[in-house]
């Protein structure tokens, strides 16, 4: 039975991890500020095939909703990313096993892509949706999400969605490789264990990006808006 209570993960980096990055760099975080006019929030994979089945999942929906309607006010991009709907490959069938193969090729859903988001989202005028036909949506020729960006002027993106160790820490990774800053927002992504989520938040950290919770992203943005 759906547990039908929203959670939230119980994040933590541990002072080990803020040491190391601090005795390196000198400061606890890479990014002390960003420009919201070229930073998108990256929003993975909210579709009701995964929102549905995870609490988790459906916890974080108010922390996006937030961050998008902040940075949205505040000149920046809010871009939702979709499973694209793929051929059914021999590696895939073997990999997964065909049935469930077929369900993973179908999560994404049918239909116009805003309908196809978990309803409980509301959407800008000036919003992407875009669809991404690999776990990363900045592997290249596999989502359109990087083209896009960068017509935009974006050099800062903070990833959110579901799952975190799965297609968000791909994201961060593939971003980070094409020279994006990377923040991803410890509590705006779920996946099905604590330990799952805690185990991607310090690879990131560590490797890739920054890692921040929802309240520091949406004061670091406040405090970058015009006066």
């Amino acid at each position: 039975m759906r547990n039908p209570q929203p959670l939230l993960h119980a994040w933590q980096l541990g002072d080990r991890e803020y040491r190391r990055q601090e005795e390196r760099r000198g400061r606890r975080f890479a990014y002390t500020s960003f420009d919201p006019t070229r930073t998108a929030l990256v929003v993975v994979d909210m579709v009701p095939f995964f929102v549905d089945a995870n609490p988790y999942a459906r916890g974080i929906v108010p922390n996006i909703q937030h961050l998008a309607d902040r940075l949205r006010t505040a000149g920046g991009t809010v871009a939702w990313i979709l499973p694209a709907r793929t051929e059914r490959t021999p590696v895939g069938d073997e990999f997964h096993g065909p049935e469930a193969a077929e369900m993973f090729r179908n999560s994404g859903g049918t239909g116009p892509l805003p309908g196809r988001l978990w309803h409980g989202f509301t959407l800008g005028a000036d919003d992407m949706l875009v669809e991404k036909s690999a776990p990363s949506a900045f592997f290249p020729g596999r989502c359109p999400l990087p083209e896009r960006l960068q017509e935009r002027g974006i050099d800062t993106v903070l990833i959110t969605g579901t799952v975190t160790n799965v297609c968000c820490e791909s994201s961060a990774r593939d971003a980070c490789t094409l020279g994006y800053r990377v923040v991803m927002i410890a509590d705006a992504n779920a996946t099905g264990r604590d330990c799952d989520h805690n185990a991607t938040l310090r690879t990131v950290y560590r490797s890739f990006g920054d890692v921040r919770p929802t309240a520091d992203v949406l004061a670091m943005i406040e405090d970058q808006r015009p006066a």
